[in-house]
């Protein structure tokens, strides 16, 4: 990220693992077939062997990279980091669906998720020009690939459920000029097409991502939102990726809602636990900074009827970026994983 965009573009993160998932959705679609359990092997609890939560909404991936993380320290007979990193294992994490194969990716999460009768939560983010050439730069090549790429998605989930947060700093990115101003008039008709065409699949809920309380305020956002198609979507979503607390981020979004019909939103609280970082220049603070938590654990039950939920859009413990020693963007990273577990409350 440029150092003059007052580091509110905390939200990296790589796209999704399409081989792995592909996969196992493989698997799924072959054991789907069955009309009763088989012999052998539960797929929907994966090679590490464990079982997806069995309370909550969303479905938890029991071959996530903290899971698989999880084994690994107790094969080691590290006891104490296994402990830790189950923290974020057990959770539901958002699932990148990546840019190659939208339709295995999406087919394979939603099936996992319908088998443990739990919802899958996805994440899109393949607009063209993304992320303005930094460290999750990419997107698809234009428009057209987009919308082919967005069409893969939608066959895949079906009429299964899922909840989609619909493309993290796509809207931001042309609010603050980082994108170019030739491409905002096909972006704002990629993403109010992605609500229109995803609102067509009976279990889909489309929350619209919507920047951060650390950034600059919800006057600077409602039109944007309007015009990218925020009437048609189930609502907004608001510190993906980010490190704003839950209150911050709860009146920033309260704001933000009546400025767009009263339309609910969705909190990423997966790193906010100890809020933002204060320390370095203002511009890389959104970039792997040290000292932070996990936050408050996913759920629906947030108590006000604004906030449809808690969620963990950002995959904690993958990197934001090679900065601070990381890894590159979206490449899951044990020792900062380790951290967020070891500080949260």
């Amino acid at each position: 990220m440029h150092g003059s965009h007052d580091g509110r573009r905390g939200r990296r993160t790589g796209p999704g693992r399409a081989g792995a998932v592909a996969a196992a959705g493989a698997l799924l679609l072959l054991a789907g077939c069955a009309s009763g359990p088989g012999p052998g092997p539960d797929p929907a609890r994966g090679a590490t062997g464990r079982s997806p939560a069995s309370g909550g909404r969303y479905w938890v991936d029991p071959d996530g990279n903290a899971a698989r993380q999880v084994a690994a320290y107790t094969r080691d007979g590290d006891g104490a980091s296994a402990a830790l990193i189950e923290r974020i294992a057990r959770q539901p994490v958002g699932e990148w669906i990546g840019p190659d194969t939208p339709e295995a990716e999406a087919k394979g999460l939603t099936l996992a998720a319908t088998k443990a009768d739990r919802e899958a939560l996805l994440v899109l983010y393949n607009i063209p020009h993304r992320d303005c050439g930094q460290y999750s730069r990419g997107g698809a090549a234009d428009g057209d690939a987009y919308r082919t790429w967005l069409e893969g998605v939608a066959r895949g989930i079906g009429d299964r459920r899922a909840t989609v947060i619909l493309e993290p700093d796509a809207l931001l990115h042309m609010v603050d000029g980082c994108t170019p101003q030739e491409f905002h008039e096909e972006r704002y008709d990629l993403l109010k097409g992605a609500v229109e065409r995803l609102g067509r699949q009976p279990g889909v809920r489309v929350y619209v991502d919507a920047g951060n309380a650390g950034w600059r305020t919800p006057d600077a956002l409602f039109w944007p939102l309007r015009r990218a198609g925020i009437g048609a979507a189930d609502g907004f979503a608001v510190n993906v990726s980010n490190f704003q607390t839950t209150p911050a981020s709860t009146e920033f979004g309260k704001r933000l809602s009546a400025k767009v019909g009263g339309k609910p939103f969705v909190i990423d609280t997966s790193r906010n636990g100890n809020g933002p970082y204060r320390g370095g220049a203002p511009g890389d603070n959104w970039c792997n900074p040290p000292g932070r938590a996990l936050g408050d654990p996913p759920t629906t039950d947030t108590g006000d009827e604004l906030v449809d939920a808690h969620l963990w859009i950002k995959r904690p413990g993958e990197s934001d970026g090679d900065c601070r020693g990381g890894p590159k963007a979206g490449v899951w990273w044990p020792e900062y994983a380790l951290g967020l577990a070891r500080a949260a409350k």
